[in-house]
C-alpha cells in the first residue's frame, strides 16, 4: 500500500512505543508465571510487586551512569576520530552535513570518521545539540554527493527521533538486568550454603531462584527478540526521515544498494550491540545463523518501503 512519508513515520513511532512497553510487560509476566509454578497466585503477585521496584531502581541507576558517557564509549568502540575541518578534502563532507542539518532544521552534529574501507555510518548523542555522526572512510569515498547526503539524513533522522538515547537506555537496562541476574545467582548460592530449615529463609531462596530464572529467560530469549524488532522499526523510520529531509528517496535507495555489498566494520566485530545503531549491520555475517538476530530489515524490504512513499 502506498503511503506518504508522514504516515510511514507515524506508523513506526507507534510501533516503537508498543515495543518499548513490551519490555516491562514481558518481564512482569515471566516473574508472575514462573512464581505460579512454585507458589500460590497471591504469593506470586506479592513477589512481583516486591521485585519490580528494585529491578527498576537498578536499571535507572545504571542508565544514569551510562547515559553520561554512552556516546564517547560508542565512538571509542568504533575507533572513530573527529574529522579535521582544516583539510580541503574533508570540507565537502562538512558541507554535506551542514546542508542536511539546515534542511532538517537541526543543529549541525560533530563529524567523525572510522578508518575502514567498508561502507557504514552511525549517529550518537542523547540530544540534537550534542549529537555526532560517524562515517567510514569507505562510505565517504564510494558514495556520490547525493547518496552521502541521503545517508547523513538517515542518521539525522535517528538523532531527531532520539533513537540513540533510546538505544543507550535499553542497552544499559539490559546490562543492568544481566548484572542483577548474576547478583541474585551469587546470593542464592551463598544462602544455599547456609544449612537451615527455617521456613522464611527457604521461601526467600525459592523467590531468589524464581527471580533468577525469570531474568535469565528474559535476557536470553525475549529481550533480544523485542530489541531487534525495535531496531528494525527505527531503521524504517530513519529511512522515511531521510526521504523527508532530502526529498530524494532514490538517492537513499542507491546508497543502500552500495552499502549492502560491504557494510562490515572490523572494529565492531567484538561489540555486537553496536550493530544496532549502524545504517547496516556491520558485523561479520558468517558468525550469524540464517538471519537469526538480524538487527536491520533486509535491504530489499527497505527499498520497497522507500519506493512506496508518496509526496516526492
Amino acid at each position: 500500500m502506498t503511503q506518504d512519508v508522514y504516515q510511514h513515520i507515524k506508523r513506526n513511532n507507534i510501533k516503537t512505543v508498543l515495543l518499548v512497553l513490551l519490555f516491562p510487560v514481558v518481564l512482569g509476566a515471566l516473574i508472575f508465571g514462573l512464581s505460579c509454578v512454585f507458589m500460590s497466585v497471591d504469593e506470586a503477585l506479592n513477589l512481583m510487586y516486591a521485585a519490580f521496584p528494585v529491578i527498576v531502581a537498578v536499571c535507572l541507576i545504571w542508565t544514569i551512569i551510562s547515559y553520561s558517557c554512552g556516546s564517547e564509549m560508542m565512538l571509542g568502540f568504533a575507533g572513530a576520530h573527529e574529522l579535521n575541518d582544516k583539510c580541503e578534502e574533508n570540507k565537502k563532507v562538512f558541507k554535506c552535513v551542514e546542508n542536511v542539518a539546515l534542511a532538517a532544521g537541526m543543529p549541525c552534529p560533530r563529524v567523525y570518521v572510522i578508518n575502514d574501507n567498508s561502507l557504514n555510518a552511525f549517529a550518537t548523542g542523547t540530544t540534537p545539540s550534542n549529537a555526532s555522526i560517524a562515517l567510514t572512510s569507505g562510505i565517504i569515498k564510494k558514495l556520490t554527493p547525493l547518496e552521502l547526503e541521503a545517508v547523513v539524513a538517515h542518521e539525522m533522522g535517528h538523532i531527531k527521533n532520539r533513537d540513540v538515547r533510546l538505544d543507550v537506555i535499553i542497552i544499559t537496562c539490559l546490562g543492568a538486568l544481566t548484572l542483577a541476574a548474576d547478583f541474585i545467582a551469587r546470593t542464592f548460592i551463598y544462602s544455599n550454603n547456609t544449612r537451615t530449615n527455617d521456613k522464611d529463609q527457604n521461601n526467600a531462596r525459592a523467590m531468589l531462584l524464581i527471580l533468577w530464572l525469570s531474568l535469565i529467560v528474559f535476557n536470553l530469549l525475549f529481550a533480544p527478540i523485542i530489541y531487534f524488532a525495535l531496531s528494525r522499526t527505527r531503521e524504517y523510520a530513519a529511512d522515511a526521515e531521510s526521504a523527508h529531509i532530502t526529498r530524494n528517496p532514490s538517492a537513499l535507495i542507491s546508497a543502500l544498494q552500495k552499502i549492502s555489498i560491504d557494510p562490515r566494520v572490523e572494529s565492531l566485530d567484538s561489540c555486537k550491540l553496536m550493530g544496532n545503531i549502524c545504517i547496516a549491520n556491520p558485523l561479520d555475517k558468517k558468525r550469524m545463523f540464517a538471519g537469526i538476530g538480524e538487527t536491520h530489515p533486509s535491504t530489499e524490504s527497505r527499498i520497497k518501503r522507500l519506493k512506496s512513499m508518496r509526496g516526492f
